[in-house]
């Protein structure tokens, strides 16, 4: 591992009314963005299994992963990143995102 880690943790609740068809898609853009934006040094995602009721319905998380802020500042406003954002907005119903240095 890297001396230093920068996670940046992001939560999707997607529209009731959501297609499946296009949550996959996000999905799948979701990952494409490490190959698209190279300050992505790890990626990892999954799908909440929690019996403990208390996702206050999210049901994506997403963990990214840089070495530094300068990498993660550049990953906000990247082309690829505002693309998939913009792909997103239309089925999202709530988004968190939480930035940490890794202890």
């Amino acid at each position: 591992m890297h001396e230093r880690a920068l996670r940046h943790l992001v939560l999707f609740s997607f529209k009731a009314d959501a297609n499946p068809g296009h949550v996959h898609a996000i999905e799948q853009a979701f990952c494409a963005l490490p190959d698209e934006i190279s300050g992505i040094v790890e990626f990892e995602w999954g799908t909440n299994v929690s019996p403990e009721g208390l996702a206050q319905g999210f049901t994506h998380c997403f963990l990214v992963t840089f070495y530094s802020e300068e990498d993660r500042d550049a990953y906000l406003p990247h082309p690829a990143h505002q693309s998939f954002v913009e792909k997103l907005q239309p089925i999202l119903d709530k988004v968190l995102v939480i930035d940490y240095w890794a202890r």
